[in-house]
């Protein structure tokens, strides 16, 4: 068997709660931003576009009961089917599975004392389950789900309140969930903050003048959170991880001229290594300074903030790789297609799938290189996939030799990074089971080994069905990557 992949090496999948679980207003949870996100089935899938948030648009979604159009308020019910699902992923054989708790299940009204205890009795029972299953959760503690109360009462991450609100939240998990979770992320993608402002941070944008200001003070909160949190998990139980993560817009120069690996440079730097430099060498980069300095953004910080982030970094580097893009000094003559948040400029060199993101295998060994070279730390793979549309046959089968391809020549230069000398602590693919997409609310746009029969509209009999990739992860699996 190779020895390119360790022995204690995870194999996994991820999910996120707020486009699976559904439930969105049973045992006592409120609503987040993900469930008032409309589903535009009238959209054109290859230009991503930022749905823009108000707070008229928040109330009046509150005040409508509709799941047909608010596609995440349903979800595919993991809610109440996460034990045979996660069954079929342990069949998988599994080792990690990586999943979010809902802030506004655990502190329904944001600001509580006490949690409430149907949330804690849900996640006990899904963390137990997967425990019983042989698989170690991997829990993300704020995951593109920020409660419609803390953005009503506090304006979300733009007033400092929410630290100590967050900590609180994170207090109570740690504590209860002591000696059964030990790797532990507690922002998604945190550099989506400045892309996303409203999902991520609560922050909406109502035409402020200083509105990206307002973006990365909100940000500033959330490093500072995160490094509070962090020394708390240590604290708490000494074998607790807590990684930073981020989407990594891996990119290249469009041609050799040195105008174009400035642009790259300037690019890696203010979408990828500004967010993991705060986080795991805990200071903010001349760069981020510069760049704040010729945007006329000034941050509010106290006394201790930056010795606080100083004295607490990540413990590992998490990440999520779909796609690259490319950077030009001069881009008036790219071609724009979709890509993960935002679009990107196209690069002639790559396929895509059916909704214009790039497909660029050789890009995640570069991307493991480039950020080991970096940070020296370990990196966590907590989401690599596409999506593909899928088809039910009348025997209930699934052939999907596409993502079965993309995986493989994906972990295959995992692998190769490895060989490089990276260290990589494991691998939880992104959507093992059909959910509503995070970016378009729609079903069809599948990532899971496992087919969910529900269409766009919520139409279908929810059952599970595997696909022919089931059984090939599962050969990847219990070969420990070497059949691939």
């Amino acid at each position: 068997m190779s020895k390119t992949v360790s022995d204690n090496f995870l194999w996994g999948g991820a999910l996120s709660g707020c486009q699976a679980e559904g439930a969105y207003n049973l045992d006592g949870k409120t609503m987040t931003i993900p469930e008032v996100m409309r589903f535009d089935d009238k959209t054109d899938r290859k230009v991503t576009k930022q749905m823009h948030i108000t707070k008229e648009m928040i109330q009046a979604a509150k005040a409508d009961e509709d799941t047909i159009f608010y596609p995440k308020r349903r979800g595919i019910d993991f809610y109440h089917t996460f034990k045979e699902d996660l069954a079929l992923m342990a069949e998988m054989g599994f080792q990690v599975f990586r999943y979010s708790i809902s802030w506004a299940r655990v502190f329904p009204n944001g600001d509580e004392k006490d949690p409430n205890p149907k949330a804690l009795q849900f996640y006990d029972e899904l963390v137990d389950t997967c425990i019983q299953l042989g698989m170690q959760p991997l829990i993300t503690i704020s995951h593109f789900d920020m409660p419609l109360v803390l953005i009503e009462k506090y304006g979300g991450w733009s007033d400092r309140k929410l630290i100590d609100l967050y900590v609180q939240y994170c207090k109570v998990l740690f504590q209860h969930f002591k000696g059964r979770i030990k790797y532990w992320i507690p922002f998604n993608e945190i550099n989506m903050s400045v892309k996303a402002g409203a999902k991520t941070l609560g922050i909406i944008d109502e035409g402020q003048d200083n509105y990206e200001e307002m973006l990365f003070q909100g940000l500033h909160h959330q490093f500072l959170a995160a490094s509070i949190v962090t020394k708390l998990a240590h604290d708490i139980d000494p074998a607790n991880k807590v990684g930073s993560m981020v989407a990594y817009f891996t990119t290249y120069p469009h041609t050799c001229k040195p105008e174009d690996a400035i642009a790259m440079q300037k690019d890696d730097q203010m979408k990828n290594l500004f967010f993991l430099d705060v986080l795991n060498r805990g200071a903010y980069p001349y760069y981020a300074k510069s760049y704040f300095k010729e945007k006329g953004i000034c941050l509010k910080m106290q006394q201790l903030d930056l010795q606080m982030i100083k004295e607490n970094p990540a413990d590992f580097i998490g990440i999520s790789y779909y796609n690259s893009m490319i950077s030009a000094g001069d881009d008036s003559r790219l071609e724009l297609t979709s890509g993960n948040v935002h679009s990107v400029y196209k690069n002639p060199y790559l396929p895509a799938n059916e909704w214009g993101w790039q497909i660029d295998p050789i890009g995640l060994r570069y991307t493991l290189n480039h950020i080991y070279d970096r940070y020296q730390k370990p990196v966590f793979i907590l989401e690599n996939s596409s999506g593909f549309y899928d088809t039910l046959n009348e025997d209930n089968t699934v052939n999907d030799p596409y993502r079965i391809e993309y995986l493989r020549l994906h972990i295959k230069q995992m692998e190769l990074a490895i060989e490089d000398g990276v260290e990589v602590l494991g691998y939880t693919m992104w959507g093992p089971i059909d959910m509503i997409s995070s970016s378009t609310s729609e079903m069809s746009k599948r990532y899971g080994f496992i087919y969910v029969d529900q269409d766009d509209y919520g139409n279908g009999t929810k059952k599970r069905y595997k696909k022919d990739s089931f059984y090939w992860y599962k050969k990847v699996i219990e070969s420990n990557g070497e059949i691939l």
